[in-house]
């Protein structure tokens, strides 16, 4: 008897053994990326000139301002398992709309108007091209950020189109209790989009769509309007972001923000953003967001070559996909 127990007792004890370190696997992963950016900090802040300054901190802020508006919303697509590779051309389609007609009409109100009008629709005709035509996200998103660049560059006939409304320049430059109206403006987005995603039916039935679509439509949910919806909010904010890129720089350029979408993404992935769909975290967005920005800044302070900054900006994408696959497989082990 006593030998059965024992042999019993060590069963059960080789049974809990995997549940608790598939347990503590899991945690250790979901706090690998906040403490790598914390020690990353640390080390450029005792290493790096000027590093932990107000002022380049704020520039920091501020650099990424236009990334984390839009990793706020791509977040929503990647964890309904879709992406959005259109956002960069939105963001430039949304500045030179938005100063053409504040060129053509003086009105602010109108301007901006028409700029979210142009991105909502963007988003909508996104959504609707992948949940009711069916068409592959990739080839969707693809087409589309083809054509809205080039129809960037048709209406500003391939020029920059200045600003000079002081009421509209001065949104980008305005500051509140210290801090530039962008970083304001980004702050609001994690909120919102934090509330949204953990505090809604829509974020649970967002998670539930990128989980399982099938089982989510045999729940009630409506997939395909979903969809439809979290593109259009995607297409919003990206108008937003384009618009306050528009105000900082005085002028809608429609090369602007080539290769931002694989910002956005890597810093959704490197957030704890699945590209599996159904997993999602804000607080890991703005890490993700950070520690793009921090690495960009660093390398402006050191003067890295433009070229460097590329080859690094690939390295940490091609990591940002592995450290999800290795999270995919943590939690399969």
């Amino acid at each position: 008897m006593l030998l059965n127990h024992g042999v019993g007792v060590s069963k059960l004890e080789n049974l809990a053994t995997p549940g608790v370190s598939h347990k503590l696997k899991r945690q250790i992963l979901a706090q690998s990326m906040p403490v790598t950016y914390l020690v990353l900090f640390v080390v450029l802040s005792l290493t790096v000139e000027n590093f932990f300054s107000t002022g380049n901190l704020i520039g920091l802020m501020l650099s990424v301002s236009q990334i984390g508006m839009v990793a706020c919303t791509m977040m929503m697509c990647l964890a309904s398992r879709d992406f959005d590779l259109s956002v960069g051309s939105t963001i430039a389609f949304s500045g030179v709309l938005g100063a053409l007609i504040l060129e053509r009409t003086d009105s602010v109100g109108l301007a901006v108007g028409g700029a979210l009008l142009s991105g909502a629709l963007i988003g909508a005709g996104n959504g609707v091209l992948i949940a009711y035509c069916r068409v592959n996200a990739l080839i969707a998103t693809l087409a589309t950020m083809l054509m809205v660049r080039g129809l960037a560059f048709i209406v500003s006939k391939g020029q920059a189109v200045g600003i000079a409304n002081e009421a509209f320049i001065s949104f980008g430059e305005q500051r509140i209790f210290g801090l530039p109206m962008p970083v304001i403006v980004l702050s609001l987005c994690f909120i919102v989009f934090g509330v949204l995603l953990n505090h809604t039916v829509f974020g649970r039935n967002t998670l539930a769509i990128g989980g399982n679509p099938e089982a989510a439509n045999l729940a009630g949910v409506n997939v395909k309007s979903m969809r439809v919806w979290i593109f259009l909010i995607q297409g919003l904010v990206t108008a937003i972001a384009g618009l306050i890129l528009a105000s900082r720089i005085t002028s809608g350029q429609p090369n602007a923000a080539q290769g931002f979408e694989l910002d956005v993404i890597s810093a959704c992935v490197l957030g704890g953003v699945s590209l599996q769909g159904g997993k999602a975290r804000i607080s890991g967005v703005l890490i993700g967001v950070l520690i793009m920005g921090t690495v960009e800044n660093v390398m402006n302070l050191k003067d890295v070559d433009t070229f460097y900054q590329y080859l690094m900006r690939g390295v940490i994408l091609l990591a940002a996909v592995m450290f999800d696959q290795m999270k995919m497989r943590g939690h399969r082990d």
